[in-house]
């Protein structure tokens, strides 16, 4: 079990959330799946859901009929502990904006940009929600990783923006993959080289005890899953949600 009781340092990835076209239908596939239990807020917060494991924050869920299911992914959410300074080097290293900084009640600041290759994430400055209050442990958040076709230059914009060290990362064969190092050592997520008919974002990826089993249950739940595969680093599936949201399920070796 690993418990978050304090802001991430930055450029962790900390919180995870998804727009769905039917919130009440996304709720029962992801309580089949993960286990979770939902708080929805007053409808000023436009009904966004609080996804719980244990009582604790693990992701969040809100309705989107707009969300489209090409290049569909969870959005991801990296800590900064200056979220307007943060905009100003994403915008200065070649970054554009989405959504300027702006406060969410009294729960945290956040923004959301673009890197220089188009790939959208969002900023969280965490104040009564510090993010995810549980990662590392089944049935929550375990990494994030970006595909895109520009590995080199793109990791030297998240380098400028918030520290990391690239380093390439050769575990996994036939495969370009950097890994984004904090300032402390620790491996926070990576890039990998997405070829012509890969989507390109950041995707999400959610720990479970036992991969064979979570597939299942995604199938039951109606959604769809790829044939589990054993790799240096765990077994891994990845899922499409009913809506086509994508995102992969893990267990360690």
């Amino acid at each position: 079990m690993s418990e978050v009781t304090a802001n991430q340092p930055t450029g962790t990835p900390t919180w995870i959330d998804l727009g769905i076209p039917d919130l009440a239908r996304g709720i029962d596939f992801y309580r089949a799946v993960f286990g979770w239990e939902f708080v929805t807020g007053p409808p000023e917060t436009g009904n966004y859901t609080i996804c719980q494991l244990r009582g604790k924050a693990v992701a969040g869920l809100m309705a989107n009929p707009d969300a489209d299911a090409a290049d569909f992914w969870w959005s991801v959410y990296l800590a900064t502990d200056d979220c307007d300074a943060t905009v100003e080097r994403v915008v200065s290293a070649g970054g554009t904006i989405v959504n300027p900084a702006m406060d969410v009640m009294d729960q945290g600041r956040m923004a959301i940009v673009r890197d220089p290759a188009g790939s959208q994430f969002g900023l969280w400055q965490g104040r009564a929600l510090v993010g995810a209050q549980l990662v590392n442990e089944p049935n929550s958040l375990v990494r994030n990783d970006l595909m895109t076709q520009n590995p080199e230059p793109t990791a030297e914009f998240y380098a400028s923006v918030f520290g990391f060290t690239p380093e390439r990362n050769t575990q996994i064969p036939g495969m370009e993959f950097l890994s984004l190092i904090r300032p402390d050592g620790h491996d926070v997520g990576g890039i990998f080289a997405a070829d012509g008919t890969m989507p390109t974002g950041w995707d999400t990826t959610f720990e479970v005890s036992d991969v064979d089993a979570a597939v299942q249950r995604v199938v039951a739940a109606g959604g769809q899953a790829s044939t589990p595969e054993d790799f240096p680093f765990g077994r891994l599936s990845m899922i499409t949600d009913p809506f086509g949201a994508r995102f992969g399920v893990h267990a360690m070796p």
